[in-house]
C-alpha cells in the first residue's frame, strides 16, 4: 500500500525547491484568465529535473497500481502531461495516446491521438487541476471515442470546489500525488511562507476571481 501523505509531502517539497510551483502573496501573478493569483504552477519544470521527474513518473505508477489495477491504456492530456503520460506508460509497459485540446483542422480530425480501442480501460494523467474543465474535456473525448475512463491523476490541485463538482458531474474519479493544503504546509514548514501568508492564500482559494479585488 503506498503512502499518499509522504508523496504528496515530497512532490510539494520538490515542486516548490525546482520553483514549479511559485509563492507570492505581496506581488500576485495573473493567469491568462485574467485572475490575480498569489500562486503560479508550470509543471512541466519537472521534466527538466531528472531525480524529480523521475519520482513523478514512480508515484503516478505506483497509483495507477494501487487504484486502477486494470488499466490498458495511458492517456496524457495535451500539452502539458504528454509527457508525463509517456513516462508513466512506459513504466507500466502499457500503450500510450494522447488527447488534443482540440480536433485537428485537417486530415482524420483526432481529438485522441494513438491506437485506442473501444471498451478499453483507460486511466488519464493531467499535470495540474485548477476547475477541472480541460481534464473533463478530455475524459469525455476519451469516452466517445469508446474509451472506458476508469480516473484521473494530477501532480497537483488547487483544491477548488468547482473542481470537485465537475468531477462529480462528469461521473469521474479522480486523485492527486498533492495539493494545495500540502503544500501550505511545506511552504510554511521551509520557510518559503509565513503565518501571515498563509492566511493570504488560503482567502484567494476560497474565492480566487474576487480576491484581488
Amino acid at each position: 500500500m503506498i503512502d499518499i501523505n509522504k508523496i504528496s509531502q515530497n512532490i510539494a517539497n520538490d515542486l516548490l525547491q525546482i520553483k514549479a510551483i511559485k509563492l507570492s502573496p505581496s506581488n500576485p501573478f495573473t493567469w491568462a484568465s485574467g485572475i490575480k493569483s498569489p500562486i503560479y504552477c508550470d509543471n512541466r519544470k519537472t521534466l527538466s529535473y531528472p531525480k524529480v521527474r523521475d519520482y513523478v513518473r514512480d508515484a503516478f505508477a505506483e497509483m495507477v497500481r494501487d487504484n486502477f489495477a486494470d488499466v490498458d491504456v495511458i492517456a496524457g492530456v495535451a500539452t502539458g502531461a504528454i509527457a508525463q503520460g509517456v513516462l508513466v506508460a512506459q513504466a507500466l509497459n502499457i500503450p500510450f495516446v494522447y488527447v488534443r485540446s482540440g480536433a485537428k483542422k485537417h486530415g482524420l480530425e483526432n481529438l485522441v491521438e494513438g491506437n485506442l480501442e473501444k471498451g478499453q480501460n483507460v486511466v488519464v494523467i493531467e499535470d495540474l487541476v485548477s476547475t477541472g474543465g480541460s481534464s473533463i474535456k478530455a475524459v469525455e473525448a476519451l469516452r466517445e471515442a469508446g474509451a472506458n475512463v476508469l480516473g484521473l491523476i494530477a501532480i497537483f490541485t488547487y483544491g477548488f470546489k468547482i473542481a470537485e463538482e465537475n468531477f462529480a458531474k462528469a461521473n469521474c474519479r479522480w486523485t492527486t500525488l498533492s495539493n494545495y493544503e500540502t503544500l501550505m504546509d511545506i511552504a510554511l514548514s521551509s520557510n518559503h511562507i509565513n503565518k501571515e501568508d498563509v492566511s493570504v492564500l488560503k482567502k484567494w482559494r476560497e474565492n480566487p476571481s474576487e480576491w484581488a479585488k
